[in-house]
């Protein structure tokens, strides 16, 4: 069990999250430009990036990379200075660390240690696409980034088929046309928003069915990052799902479900899967049976 009190003692070293701009510089926060001046070291996702950032603000602070193929080595480095007294903040390129972007292990890590952690408030894209798509947000499951890989990718939509509440997701501007047409295959017509270039000058919400923002898609340059707002599954769509819930076994292992499970008898397990799978009871027989 871990309990902190994040300001009892403001001398001891500490880990603060400080979220960036995904844009519009204006939506940094007072807080967030104070913090990145008073840090000891930044951890920076691109320094490069990063120091733009702090030159817009004339903010001295140093910078050290800390990005998704350094970030085990760096560590334990960031981790002493924190033990040693020092104020480390850690900023991605744009909006909140540790969503979809590096940020997370060291957060897990200093808490392992029992450092302080602490998190501002501040951008975040997919929040920001959730309240504009006008698709209900009382209840979303974010996931990021989907597999690159049609197969990859049509296997973890199919398991989120069945979710009621809304969808988000991250596309880069290559790889949209073919995320929504999978999106259609696996999910079929439903209400969806693309929101593109969030707080900048170009920022624009697409919102329609999944069938029109293809054809959107078809007849436009893709440019800029994506977030994809997907409307949740119905009822009868979670029904449907669970009345199948034998749709990957074969009859054999079907059948043999009811036996060692509920306790049929073979002639009554057969006649149950001849029900669940709407097929003549003499077929579910000779494949038990003969094949």
């Amino acid at each position: 069990m871990n309990v902190q009190k994040s300001f009892d003692d403001e001398t001891q070293g500490a880990l603060y999250v400080v979220p960036t701009p995904i844009g519009n510089l204006e939506d940094i926060t007072y807080r967030a430009l104070n913090i990145l001046r008073s840090a000891n070291l930044i951890a920076a996702e691109d320094t490069r990036n990063t120091r733009k950032l702090l030159n817009h603000f004339d903010i001295p602070t140093s910078l050290i990379s800390y990005h998704e193929h350094n970030k085990l080595a760096r560590e334990d480095q960031l981790l002493e200075r924190i033990e040693n007294g020092e104020l480390i903040a850690v900023v991605s390129d744009a909006g909140m660390p540790a969503i979809s972007d590096p940020g997370f292990e060291i957060v897990q890590a200093a808490i392992e240690r029992e450092l302080k952690v602490v998190v501002l408030p501040g951008a975040n894209a997919a929040l920001c696409g959730l309240v504009g798509s006008g698709l209900p947000a009382e209840e979303f499951y974010f996931y990021g980034f989907l597999p690159r890989k049609k197969k990859d990718k049509t296997a973890e939509l199919d398991g989120l088929k069945g979710l009621r509440s809304t969808l988000l997701f991250y596309e880069s501007p290559y790889r949209i046309k073919d995320t929504l047409k999978a999106i259609q295959d696996v999910f079929g017509s439903r209400r969806i928003a693309l929101a593109r270039e969030l707080t900048k000058r170009f920022e624009e919400f697409i919102r329609g069915t999944t069938d029109e923002l293809l054809i959107w898609a078809e007849a436009n340059e893709m440019r800029g990052e994506f977030v994809i707002i997907v409307e949740g599954g119905d009822e009868s769509e979670q029904s449907a799902e669970d009345a199948e819930w034998w749709r990957e076994m074969t009859i054999m292992e079907h059948v043999d479900y009811y036996i060692e499970l509920d306790k049929l008898s073979s002639k009554d397990a057969i006649k149950q899967v001849a029900v669940d799978r709407n097929v003549p009871k003499r077929d579910v027989y000779q494949a038990y049976h003969i094949e």
